[in-house]
């Protein structure tokens, strides 16, 4: 179940969000792990039995670090168990089929069966979070959860359960004990919700069309490859972004506050910047749990480099048990290195237009690696890039792209904060709340509508 869909709109939602305020505060939690594994069952209820099992061996981790506070070696080895096990689980699920084909290419082993095992909807998600909580309790970062319940509610937690934010333990422990839900937290949360759908059905659905009718197109032209590269690159933003807000808005109906997860990645000047502003959680799950325990920064420059591969080729294969998303994290590897050693000093001298220009490039060349699961399409769609064997531009490509013309520009300035500095200019104005109110059911309406009248609703990171 998606949050841009009817049926979580305009049941799941209502019902849920009906029954959980007229529940007793000391109920709501027990309320939330119910309808959460609910969610989490429609599509798929065998996995909810996995879902249990993470939240049971991760809450008793927790029980029995803080048991063995006194003693570090009992603490590491609880810790060291608690980890492969979880790796172990999102090893099988979601890599298993990758490594036996791999395996594959070692002379005896071709033959070797490769299995066909389901991915569980958002195991790289809720694995990440139960890890964090176990490694926070254990460096003393957090406090043990006693209550099951809670815990159990937090690992499961339905708005960032699929798709993120991932949700560090630390940040939500005291919102678990003690939420403090008002309308003004309702309202936000309906704003920051009706805001992600437009984005994930106005916008990102739109730009997957065009991206799917041109990317199809193999004799579009030059143009028209880049304008399909473009609108998957929108498309990607929107689509998970999106998300994100819907499930941040979500939590503060329910009374939570979580994270910010994008910050208008395409301004960035930097690939630096970039990822400073991208899927946010991520960037700093790695960062905290990996890249400074493998040293960061601070063993010298040969070991910071060798960190830095070792974080994105691991970013890269969270995204996908492929090798293009391996190609994927290893690019943004070696643009990093090269910025850290010495080009983050060039682009800032640079006219800012020029280190923006630089950004994009290499951002929107890196989802062709992204999309692309063979070297065949990757280097054929680049091919398409930097070509003019097929022409400038195809007459039905150019048709396709005038009639997406006036969205795509929509979708360019949606990328760019000026909505938002022109909305905190107008913040004291008398007319805001009702222009907000009008918005926002002009948002839902339209959303609704092209719901209603267009199946073409995919949501891409549930692969991940």
């Amino acid at each position: 179940m998606v949050f841009s869909s009817l049926l979580f709109i305009f049941l799941f939602f209502t019902v849920t969000v009906t029954v959980y305020y007229a529940l007793p505060k000391r109920f709501r939690n027990g309320f939330l792990l119910a309808v959460n594994l609910l969610f989490y069952g429609y599509g798929e209820p065998v996995f909810v039995l996995l879902m249990i099992f993470s939240i049971t061996l991760n809450w008793c981790s927790g029980l029995l670090l803080q048991k063995c506070s006194d003693n570090k070696t009992k603490q590491r080895i609880i810790l060291i168990v608690n980890v492969l096990v979880n790796i172990g689980l999102l090893g099988y699920f979601k890599y298993a089929g990758f490594v036996c084909g791999m395996l594959r290419h070692i002379p005896g082993l071709s033959e070797l069966a490769i299995p066909e095992i389901a991915l569980p909807i958002g195991i790289s998600f809720y694995t990440f979070q139960t890890m964090s909580y176990v490694i926070d309790v254990y460096r003393g970062d957090c406090r043990v959860q006693k209550s099951f319940v809670a815990f159990g509610a937090y690992v499961s937690l339905f708005p960032q359960l699929i798709a993120g934010p991932i949700v560090r333990y630390h940040d939500v422990a005291d919102q678990l004990d003690t939420r403090h839900e008002n309308f003004a937290e309702f309202d936000k949360g309906v704003k920051i919700f009706l805001v992600g759908l437009a984005k994930k059905v106005l916008i990102a659905n739109r730009m997957g069309q065009l991206w799917d009718v041109l990317r199809a197109d193999e004799e579009a032209g030059l143009v028209a490859a880049w304008v399909g590269i473009l609108a998957y690159s929108l498309q990607i933003y929107f689509d998970f972004s999106g998300y994100s807000d819907m499930a941040i808005g979500l939590g503060h109906m329910f009374g939570f506050d979580f994270l910010k997860n994008f910050d208008y990645p395409y301004i960035s000047k930097s690939i630096t910047e970039f990822w400073r502003r991208w899927h946010i959680s991520l960037g700093t799950w790695f960062r905290e749990y990996v890249y400074i325990p493998l040293g960061g920064n601070r063993k010298g420059k040969v070991r910071q480099i060798l960190n830095i591969f070792v974080v994105w080729a691991l970013t890269g294969l969270w995204h996908g048990a492929s090798w293009n998303f391996v190609f994927w994290g290893v690019y943004f590897g070696i643009l990093l290195t090269i910025e850290k050693l010495f080009l983050l000093k060039v682009l800032k001298k640079l006219p800012a237009f020029i280190s923006h220009i630089y950004t994009l490039f290499l951002v929107v060349i890196s989802w062709i690696f992204f999309y692309f699961e063979t070297t065949d399409g990757i280097f054929s769609f680049m091919g398409r890039l930097f070509s003019l064997a097929d022409g400038w531009v195809s007459q039905n490509a150019a048709a396709t792209i005038l009639t997406s013309l006036p969205l795509l520009l929509i979708a360019i300035v949606a990328c760019t904060p000026l909505a938002k500095t022109i909305r905190q200019k107008l913040e004291n104005k008398a007319f805001v709340p009702v222009t907000d109110a009008l918005a926002g059911v002009a948002s839902l309406l339209l959303s609704v509508g092209s719901l209603v009248y267009d199946s073409y609703n995919p949501f891409l990171y549930f692969r991940f």
